[in-house]
């Protein structure tokens, strides 16, 4: 008999919390079994949670943290100020294996500092990196990173590249990922310096590498997982996610428009809907928190209990699909490559002769 997944849920984070958390984790225990644990003040969550009689037969239990973080707390001074907070908390449960997955729809850098400091890094990997999960023409594609690094080096975008490549195959079930790097051309005289090492990088790696890609490429089906440093990444998202709701609304404005356009719409209100759905972040719950040694799910900020719901599915699958082990097993294939680049910490250099000093 499989084991009982328990997720840890940061249930003050969010501009809809601590209300739409509790609802859209009423909704998943009901719908998925899922054990949750709702990490933040007792008091008001008991009191949501008494909102819905059938709670009390759920496997639902709270965990006070009497801190909550902010969304313009510093992220380092979360982690070294606030660590009875609902992020630092939860982040603690999984760490200490008393949960399986971890979902937080608040500060997305206090997450990420709450994963190294915490869960701490996945061997081989320098910097975490936040992947979305966009929609296409064709289906799904993977970019990262959308957030958590602004600036990075040649090294770090081929390990983004790695670590989405293995989370496409054994989440999205894309049997070899085409991947490419985020650049205004495909030639490859374009780019920045960074790009172009990385993209060397990636010609020899044991990646289905297709070059350089541009911001098209992403929604049209040509590539699976893209590369790209975060500051490129949110602004690729934030783009995204603003020409999809103006698209909405000025596709609803038309169609009310007049007699023969609404009579039109109650024909293909179908096709409409499962487009809107298509393309509704809420339906994706939340983006993998890639490079921690644990399931992380960082959800919109503006989640609602539909979007709470998606992102404990999105975890409780993570955690099902063991990508950690199997990101180990692809990082060791590629960590000759992966070292290039890379300058030796102020430890090694430090412990440098002295070994030097031992082997003569």
């Amino acid at each position: 008999m499989k084991k009982r997944l328990k997720i840890a849920i940061d249930a003050m984070g969010g501009d809809n919390a601590p209300q739409a958390v509790v609802d859209g984790a009423v909704e998943a225990c009901r719908e998925y079994g899922t054990e949750l644990v709702l990490v933040g003040h007792k008091d008001p969550l008991s009191a949501y949670l008494k909102r819905h009689p059938s709670s009390s037969y759920l496997p639902i239990s709270i965990k006070h943290a009497s801190e909550v973080v902010k969304m313009e707390d510093n992220p380092l001074d979360v982690v070294r100020k606030k660590k009875d907070s609902s992020i630092h908390r939860a982040m603690e449960l999984l760490a200490t294996k008393k949960a399986d997955a971890f979902v937080s729809a608040g500060n997305s850098g206090a997450v990420v500092s709450a994963g190294l400091f915490v869960l701490k890094r996945i061997k081989g990997i320098d910097r975490p990196s936040i992947a979305a999960i966009m929609p296409t023409l064709a289906g799904k594609a993977m970019v990262a990173d959308v957030g958590a690094n602004n600036i990075c080096k040649p090294y770090h975008l081929a390990q983004f590249a790695i670590m989405c490549s293995v989370y496409s195959r054994y989440f999205l079930h894309c049997k070899n990922p085409r991947v490419g790097i985020l650049c205004n051309g495909e030639e490859e005289t374009k780019g920045t310096d960074t790009i172009k090492q990385a993209h060397s990088l990636l010609k020899n790696s044991s990646l289905n590498y297709i070059g350089f890609v541009e911001g098209g490429d992403v929604f049209n089906g040509n590539v699976d997982v893209v590369a790209c440093d975060g500051f490129t990444g949110n602004v690729l998202l934030k783009t995204a996610e603003g020409v999809a709701e103006s698209l909405g609304s000025a596709l609803k404005e038309e169609l009310t428009r007049g007699l023969l356009s609404k009579i039109g719409y109650l024909f293909s209100r179908r096709a409409f809907e499962s487009l809107k759905k298509r393309f509704d972040y809420a339906e994706y719950g939340g983006a993998p928190l890639l490079g921690v040694n644990g399931p992380v799910i960082i959800s919109h900020g503006r989640s609602n209990a539909l979007a709470v719901k998606n992102a404990i599915r999105a975890a409780r699958d993570l955690a099902s699909s063991e990508v950690v082990h199997h990101l180990q097993n692809d990082l060791d294939v590629n960590k000759d490559l992966l070292s290039i680049g890379k300058k030796p910490s102020i430890i090694d250099r430090m412990l440098s002769p002295i070994q030097k000093k031992q082997n003569s």
